[in-house]
């Protein structure tokens, strides 16, 4: 695979209630925490995903870009030896922490980084 995972960490805190709110709600949906849980256990293809999470093509792409426009879950796009292409999804969230305190809601969202080992233009 051409991009690694590396072991530094990035914490993102939303100092935004309306990025809170959208985030909350979207992680509140049973869909989007199956179609997170699939591309947690490993890289996986749309194909794969509407397998493992056990839902409809539209409602596993729909989720994706959902979960990639929050910062979520990343993709590339993947050769296969045979000259095929497809896109390739996986989750760069390591932890989402969701405090409550008098000054209202507070969530922090916790990615790894990723680090391109790949030359430049295959991906």
């Amino acid at each position: 695979m051409a991009t690694q995972l590396a072991a530094t960490k990035h914490e993102r805190t939303s100092d935004d209630t309306e990025n809170e709110s959208d985030l909350l709600e979207l992680l509140g949906d049973e869909y989007t925490r199956r179609v997170l849980r699939a591309v947690t256990e490993q890289p996986r293809s749309g194909s794969e995903v509407v397998e493992t999470a056990d839902v409809s093509k539209a409602t596993a792409y729909r989720r994706l870009d959902r979960l990639e426009a929050a910062g979520l879950v990343r993709s590339e796009m993947v050769f296969d030896p045979d000259g095929h292409h497809h896109e390739q999804f996986h989750a760069v969230v390591e932890s989402i922490a969701v405090e409550f305190g008098t000054d209202g809601v507070s969530v922090s969202v916790e990615t790894a980084v990723e680090e391109n080992t790949e030359p430049p233009g295959r991906h």
